[in-house]
C-alpha cells in the first residue's frame, strides 16, 4: 500500500528542473574516439604518424600545445594534447572543445578545427589552425597599449566570432586577452573552448565558475542578487568590454595597475563597485561601446549583432578621419547645422534612422564622433544641442 504524505508547508513551491536538465550526481566517462586519423576540414585524412613536433606554444592545465607540420603537405598546425595523467575535469573540458569547435569549422574569427584522436597511451590530441601572432595578452606585454584604431578592429573581429557562437547557441565563457589569437595580418581569432558552454535552449543557464574569474560578470559572481537570471550570451560581452578596456589601458580595469586580485577583491569591485573610469583620451565613440557591454544588469547589455552597428566598429579608421573633419566645418558652417529644430542632411537621416532601429527605440542618444554636438535621433530627426 502506497503511502501518501502531505505537503506540510503549502507556501514552500520549489522549482523542479526537467530530468533532461539535471547533472549528473557523477561525472560521465568519456566517450572513446575510434577514428585512428584526424579528419581534415578538407575532408581529407591526417595520420597522427604524419605530425612532427617543431616547438612548444604553452602547456598547463594538464596539457601541452604544440607548433606541428604535417609531414605530407607542410601544413602548420597547433596540436593540443591532454595527458592521459590529467584530471577528469580537463578530460571532459578538451571533450567539450572539441565537440563545440567540430561547429565553427566556417567562421574566420574563430580558430579552426582539424580534427581529434586518442593515442593508445590515453593521451587525447586536438589537430587547429595555427595562428603566428600570439595572443592579445602577448601583444599587450610586447608592444603596450592599443589605439583605438587598432582596438575598433579587434573588437571588430571578435564580435563578429560571438555573434558566430551565439547564433549556434555556444557560450564561450571565457573572453579574455590570454584567449584571443591574433596573426601576423592582424586578425584576430577565438580560441580556448575547454569551458564553453553549448546551450540547449536560447535562454539555458550556464552559471558555473569556470573560466576566469576576473572578466565573470557580475550576475555570474552573485547570481541571487541577480534574481538567478544569467545569460551566457551578456557574459560573453561583459567579459569583451572588460578586454578592450585593459588593452587601452594596460591593466586589468577594475584594479590599480600592479595590484594582485583575490576573489572577493573582484567580487566586490566587480559586482558593488563603480564602472570602470576611461582616461580622458577616450573618444566618445569607445566611451559609448564599452558602456554598452558593462552595463552591470545583463539584459542591458547589447547583443552582438547589436553592436556591430555602434560607430565604434561599423566607422572603418579612414572614413572615420574624413567624419572629423567634416564635423570641425559643419560646427562653423551655420548654413548646414542650424541648432536645435533643424533637420540633419540625408547622410546623418540615414545613419540615424538604421541606428536606432537596431536598438529598438525610436530615440537614443548617439555619440557621434564630435565634442561640440549631442545628437539625438528622433522620429524627425532633429538636432539637439
Amino acid at each position: 500500500m502506497a503511502l501518501v504524505r502531505h505537503r506540510r508547508h503549502s507556501k514552500l513551491c520549489l522549482p523542479i528542473p526537467e530530468p533532461s536538465e539535471r547533472r549528473p550526481r557523477f561525472p560521465l566517462p568519456i566517450p572513446p574516439v575510434t577514428t585512428k586519423t584526424y579528419s581534415s576540414v578538407a575532408g581529407d585524412a591526417i595520420a597522427p604518424a604524419d605530425i612532427e613536433k617543431l616547438a612548444v606554444l604553452g602547456h598547463g592545465n594538464g596539457g601541452t600545445v604544440y607548433k606541428v607540420r604535417h609531414k605530407v603537405t607542410s601544413n602548420i598546425y597547433a596540436l593540443k594534447v591532454i595527458h592521459s595523467d590529467a584530471d577528469s575535469t580537463t578530460r571532459r573540458r578538451a571533450l567539450s572543445e572539441t565537440i563545440i569547435l567540430s561547429r565553427t569549422t566556417d567562421c574566420p574569427h574563430v580558430v579552426r578545427y582539424h580534427g581529434s584522436f586518442e593515442k593508445p597511451s590515453g593521451d587525447v590530441e586536438i589537430l587547429m589552425e595555427y595562428v603566428d601572432g600570439g595572443t592579445l595578452e602577448t601583444a599587450l606585454k610586447n608592444t603596450g597599449t592599443f589605439s583605438e584604431q587598432r582596438l575598433a578592429s579587434v573588437a571588430r573581429d571578435i564580435l563578429n566570432g560571438l555573434a558566430h557562437l551565439h547564433a549556434r547557441n555556444i557560450a564561450h565563457r571565457d573572453i579574455k586577452p590570454a584567449n584571443i589569437l591574433v596573426n601576423n595580418e592582424g586578425e584576430v581569432k577565438i580560441a580556448d573552448f575547454g569551458v564553453s558552454k553549448l546551450m540547449c535552449r536560447t535562454l539555458e543557464a550556464c552559471n558555473s565558475y569556470v573560466g576566469t574569474c576576473a572578466y565573470m560578470s557580475p550576475e555570474r559572481f552573485d547570481p541571487d542578487a541577480c534574481g538567478g537570471n544569467y545569460n551566457g550570451f551578456a557574459a560573453d560581452i561583459w567579459s569583451l568590454g572588460l578586454t578592450l578596456l585593459e588593452l587601452y589601458v594596460g591593466h586589468f580595469p577594475f584594479l590599480q595597475a600592479g595590484q594582485r586580485p583575490d576573489w572577493a577583491t573582484l567580487m566586490c569591485a566587480i559586482c558593488f563597485g563603480d564602472p570602470p573610469t576611461l582616461p580622458e583620451t577616450a573618444s566618445m565613440e569607445f566611451r559609448s561601446f564599452v558602456g554598452c557591454c558593462l552595463q552591470k544588469e545583463s539584459g542591458e547589455r547589447w547583443a552582438a549583432a547589436q553592436l556591430l552597428t555602434h560607430p565604434f566598429v561599423c566607422i572603418n579608421p579612414e572614413s572615420k578621419k574624413e567624419e572629423n573633419n567634416n564635423e570641425r566645418q559643419m560646427c562653423g558652417n551655420e548654413s548646414r547645422w542650424k541648432g536645435k529644430g533643424e533637420r540633419m542632411d540625408e547622410r546623418a537621416a540615414m545613419f540615424g534612422s538604421a541606428y536606432h532601429e537596431i536598438v529598438g527605440t525610436w530615440q537614443v542618444e548617439c555619440p557621434i564622433p564630435s565634442s561640440c554636438l549631442c545628437l539625438s535621433f528622433a522620429l524627425d530627426a532633429s538636432i539637439c544641442p
